[in-house]
């Protein structure tokens, strides 16, 4: 599918995608895990199965303290205590101090259900005002502070088209993500954590950073409902998951996805993952298949957290 045949959709579709992705409710009012709720002790122990070679494989990118068109809030990262006046008496040892805006494109990072918000609710239908000036009350980043481990996939959409990055605004069907599925011989199930590669970072080494916020590849809007009908748990990608270029692109809605997965189906986001080391590791042993892990930090009341989500082979 090309740029050209996406028409142009209003709120109304939107509303009935929405309707079509809901999870409110499923898992009863009080529910803030949303989709974590798929990933079951069972599925944990068929994940730690697919450990053969204990290899470990990070999916995340260096923190980012550089500014550039897509980096707009830089981490700052200071040595507050340096070798350069360690003296072994009054300074002993060294440290650092590290201050991040996880969100937008410059980080690798977990969003939290409360990120996202439609028609002034986020997910299981509690207002966003429950996100206050001192910390999100309700589905905040707390929920996964337990550590997600189920088994990961890697669709590796950029290989399967043959080609080394997908161009932005390409939108990734339904059709293209099952194409990968039988390249690699398997299907995603419910409970598993799903990544999508586009080779954003490949493009972005060879062809400089550009500005993601107006063009990007991402998912076309009809693979919401596929995500649901999968029993998705959670969604990363090597870009935001979202299309740029999208068919809601005259209405207010700026991310069609994420307010499909966060809000409609309780399903966080792992945005601007580092896919590369892991389409490597896949590709070297012919399996799309492996153990991941997340572990978000412990933050009370946080929208996002930095992660560094470990895939083990």
């Amino acid at each position: 599918m090309s740029q050209a045949t996406i028409e142009s959709l209003d709120v109304e579709a939107f509303q009935a995608l929405f309707d079509r992705c809901s999870n409110w409710g499923r898992w009863g009012s009080d529910d803030e895990r949303g989709t974590l709720n798929l990933i079951t002790p069972e599925h944990r122990v068929r994940a730690a199965g697919l450990v053969r070679d204990g290899v470990t494989v990070s999916c995340a990118h260096p923190i980012n303290t550089v500014t550039d068109i897509e980096n707009t809030s830089p981490a700052n990262h200071f040595i507050v205590v340096g070798g350069d006046v360690a003296d072994g008496e009054k300074y002993r040892f060294t440290g650092d101090h590290l201050a991040v805006s996880p969100h937008g494109l410059g980080h690798s990072h977990l969003d939290a259900l409360c990120h996202f918000f439609w028609q002034g609710k986020m997910y299981n239908d509690r207002p966003i005002s429950l996100v206050t000036s001192v910390g999100a009350r309700a589905n905040a980043i707390t929920i996964g502070q337990d550590g997600i481990v189920s088994r990961g996939i890697l669709l590796d959409v950029a290989r399967q088209l043959g080609v080394d990055w997908l161009e932005p605004n390409h939108p990734i069907t339904v059709d293209e993500l099952e194409a990968c599925e039988q390249a690699a011989g398997l299907r995603v199930e419910s409970g598993d954590i799903l990544l999508v590669r586009t080779g954003r970072q490949v493009r972005k080494n060879a062809l400089g950073p550009w500005d993601a916020r107006a063009s990007l590849a991402g998912l076309h809007h009809e693979v919401g409902p596929w995500l649901k009908e999968r029993g998705v748990a959670l969604l990363g990608c090597d870009g935001v998951s979202d299309l740029r270029d999208h068919a809601f692109r005259s209405t207010p809605i700026t991310h069609p996805i994420h307010i499909l997965t966060l809000v409609a189906m309780g399903m966080q986001l792992l945005d601007n993952q580092n896919l590369e080391d892991l389409a490597d590791a896949c590709a070297g042993r012919s399996r799309w298949e492996f153990m991941l892990v997340v572990a978000p930090l412990k933050l009370q009341g946080g929208t996002a957290s930095l992660t560094n989500p470990i895939a083990i082979f």
